[in-house]
């Protein structure tokens, strides 16, 4: 039973979307400080407006409302690159590493494609001599005639 869940949750996927959730989350962290501490203000400004920090008072002296926060959105910008470096080393590089001793290859270079001339289907890998979909032959390229 541990090994099944172990299988489970080693899988490429479910790796994969754990790591797209954390980057969207921190992303978002990411979009909120900006928007709460840049767009904000300006928009406030429009209404009329103090308040001390790393940035500019748009309006009148100490009003928060009018006041564009750069020290803040250079936080979240810091805890953003912190946060994306802390994901890569301590899960997606351990996992490559994991998954490359059991012979999975994961988070590598996309492999080059090319379109086929009969069907138009533009995910045909450039070593290929058959269409997957419509099963035409493929013209030759200099790449896979030197293999």
């Amino acid at each position: 039973m541990l090994k099944g869940f172990k299988n489970f949750l080693m899988r490429g996927d479910v790796v994969v979307v754990a790591v797209g959730l954390i980057i969207a989350l921190a992303f978002s962290t990411l979009i909120k400080a900006f928007t709460d501490s840049v767009v904000n203000p300006i928009i406030t400004r429009a209404q009329g407006g103090h308040s001390v920090g790393l940035g500019w008072q748009l309006g009148d002296a100490g009003n928060t409302a009018t006041y564009l926060d750069v020290g803040q959105f250079l936080s979240a910008l810091i805890y953003f690159v912190i946060f994306m470096a802390v994901v890569y080393f301590l899960i997606v590089a351990p996992y490559k590493f994991f998954q490359a001793r059991r012979g999975i290859v994961v988070f590598d270079d996309p492999k080059p494609v090319r379109a086929c001339p009969a069907c138009l289907a533009d995910d045909i890998p450039a070593s290929a001599s058959k269409c997957r979909y419509c099963g035409t032959d493929q013209p030759s390229t200099p790449a896979r005639d030197a293999v």
